[in-house]
């Protein structure tokens, strides 16, 4: 039995933690719009060493969330606007929500980009109270495989040149 209490599914995902302990940040820089550093992340969890990139070309997966994210968006954005405003087009009023919302998905980007990033993951990595016990989750293959040379144990085998 863990001895901390179970972290907030909503508070975890919305403040962007570690799917599998919902404790370390997935983010070196906390602020999303310091955008040199929008998707700068450690290659590890810092609280349960679980790795973020699972495979290569992981993160591509996060344009379908991305644009699920922003079409809601803009569905909450029309659907206030023509409450609280109404929409017409004799006095212009859908183009004025048009800019709007296009104003408004900009300026969420960046925060849309990482929350993608952390919900993406969250399909792959469920919470694990007893992460510091068990193992990681982890693919077949690992991402630091793909670019990294493996230690070869000297087994006294001839080795095949690259």
């Amino acid at each position: 039995m863990p001895d901390q209490e179970k972290p907030n599914f909503l508070w975890s995902l919305f403040t962007m933690r570690c799917p599998r302990c919902r404790r370390g940040a997935m983010f070196t820089q906390p602020n999303p719009w310091k955008l040199n550093q929008i998707t700068r992340m450690p290659h590890k969890c810092p609280e349960c060493g679980q790795p973020f990139e699972l495979e290569v070309g992981f993160w591509y997966g996060t344009g379908y969330v991305s644009y699920g994210l922003s079409f809601a968006i803009s569905v909450a954005s029309f659907i206030a606007w023509w409450v609280l405003i109404g929409m017409s087009t004799q006095d212009h009023r859908f183009f004025w929500w048009m800019g709007f919302n296009a104003a408004l998905l900009i300026v969420l980007q960046p925060w849309l980009m990482r929350l993608s990033r952390v919900i993406w993951l969250y399909f792959f990595v469920s919470y694990d109270p007893d992460y510091k016990e068990t193992k990681v989750k982890k693919f077949d293959y690992e991402s630091e495989s793909y670019f990294l040379p493996k230690e070869e144990e000297d087994d006294g085998a001839q080795k095949k040149p690259s």
